[in-house]
């Protein structure tokens, strides 16, 4: 799913690396406006759950009932936001762990060791069909 604020990003970078403090850029920025996953917050307030950008809040999430997935225009919205939001919580706990661009504009995680996540993926998968849990792909980061 192609995110256009993000093309900010590829216009500043030819790698794809989300801007950092090095090169003047606003990593904080860019990680507190992906973090914002309205849609996601506001479904799961509905529900009950709080998100606090934790891997406990991941885990409360995982614990829902699907109703997304009786609406197949909102199912991809929040599957995007659930993956942004694992993003967010594996890059605010996660160290190492920092948001980049690939060369289609697709925000990923990548870890210290270099290992990219593809979280907007893993949460469109969650968002479908349950599978991975977003728990389950916050633990293997957190491993790695």
């Amino acid at each position: 799913m192609n995110i256009p604020f993000l093309d900010t990003w590829r216009k500043r970078r030819g790698d794809g690396r989300a801007p950092s403090a090095a090169d003047g850029g606003d990593p904080d920025g860019v990680a507190n406006m992906l973090a914002e996953c309205a849609l996601l917050r506001a479904r799961v307030q509905e529900l009950g759950v709080r998100l606090d950008d934790t891997p406990r809040s991941l885990e409360a999430i995982d614990q829902l009932p699907p109703r997304w997935r009786d609406d197949p225009e909102e199912l991809p919205w929040l599957g995007n936001d659930a993956g942004l939001y694992l993003g967010t919580v594996i890059v605010r706990t996660v160290p190492g762990a920092s948001w980049h661009l690939t060369p289609a504009g697709h925000p990923v995680v990548t870890l210290a060791s270099g290992r990219e996540i593809h979280v907007v993926e893993a949460g469109l998968e969650w968002a479908m069909s349950g599978s991975p849990q977003l728990s389950q792909v916050y633990a293997e980061a957190a491993e790695a």
